[in-house]
C-alpha cells in the first residue's frame, strides 16, 4: 500500500492550480484520491481498535475535500496542494479530538489531537489539564508520546488565560490555543513497506492525549 499517484499528482497540481487543468486531469485527481481512501480505509479499523470510540466506518466521512474556499483568502488558489484525513469520532468535521494524516509533497505529517477548538471547548480542555495537571504531564511526557511528539503546535497566549490563576505553577500549559500535536514525515515515508505499521505506532501514542481531551470536551457538552 502506498500512495504514489497521489503525490505525483499533488506534485502537478503545485504547478497547475487552476480549474481548468483540474478538469483536464480529473480522472488522475480521482485515482489519486482513491489512494488515500484506501489507505485511509486500511487505518480506519485500527484506529477503532486502538480508541473504541471511533464510530466512522468509511474514508468519505474522514477525508477532507480538495477544494479551498477562497472567499476570505487573498489567496484564489481553487485547490489544495495536500490530502487530509480525520479519522475522529464523529468524522472530519468533528469537535473531537482524533488521528489525522497530512498527504503534502516536501510538508507531510502525522499528527492528532484537538485542532482550533471552539472556545467553550479549549475552556474544557484548560480546565482539565487545571484540575489534572499530573494525569496531563504524565501523557505528555511518557516515553510513548515523546518518541513522536514534542510540544503542542501553533501559538500560545502570552498571559494566563482568562478565568485561570496567573501563580498556577504550570500556566503555560494552558496557554496553547489548539491541543494538537505533529509528528513531520519524508516524501519516501509513504511509499514504505511499513507504512501501514508505522502509522499505526505513531496513532497508538495518541491515545492518552487524545482520551484526555475528549473526556474535557465531552463534559462540555454534557454541560
Amino acid at each position: 500500500m502506498d500512495v504514489k499517484n497521489s503525490f505525483t499528482f499533488l506534485e502537478a497540481l503545485r504547478k497547475n492550480n487552476n480549474r481548468e487543468w483540474f478538469q483536464a486531469n480529473k480522472s488522475f485527481y480521482d485515482l489519486a484520491r482513491g489512494e488515500v481512501e484506501q489507505l485511509v480505509a486500511i487505518l480506519i479499523p485500527i484506529v477503532r481498535g486502538i480508541d473504541p470510540d471511533v464510530d466512522v466506518v468509511s474514508p468519505k466521512e474522514c477525508l477532507f475535500r480538495i477544494f479551498r474556499d477562497v472567499r476570505f483568502s487573498k489567496d484564489k488558489s481553487p485547490y489544495k496542494t495536500n490530502f487530509g484525513a480525520f479519522i475522529a469520532k464523529g468524522g472530519r468535521k468533528s469537535p473531537y479530538a482524533g488521528c489525522y494524516l497530512h498527504i503534502e509533497p516536501g510538508a507531510s505529517f502525522v499528527g492528532g489531537g484537538a485542532y482550533m477548538p471552539e472556545s467553550h471547548y479549549l475552556k474544557a480542555i484548560r480546565s482539565e489539564i487545571f484540575e489534572n495537571t499530573g494525569e496531563y504531564k504524565a501523557i505528555i511526557e511518557s516515553q510513548e508520546f515523546r518518541k513522536f511528539y514534542g510540544g503542542m503546535y501553533g501559538e500560545k497566549l502570552k498571559t494566563a488565560p482568562k478565568g485561570f490563576p496567573k501563580d498556577f505553577p504550570d500556566i503555560d500549559l494552558l496557554k496553547n490555543k489548539h491541543y494538537a500535536v505533529t509528528h513531520r514525515v519524508e516524501d519516501d515515508f509513504w511509499f514504505s513497506d511499513s507504512l501501514v505499521d508505522d502509522v499505526t505506532g505513531m496513532f497508538s501514542a495518541l491515545y492518552g492525549l487524545n482520551r484526555f481531551l475528549n473526556n474535557a470536551i465531552s463534559n462540555a457538552d454534557k454541560g
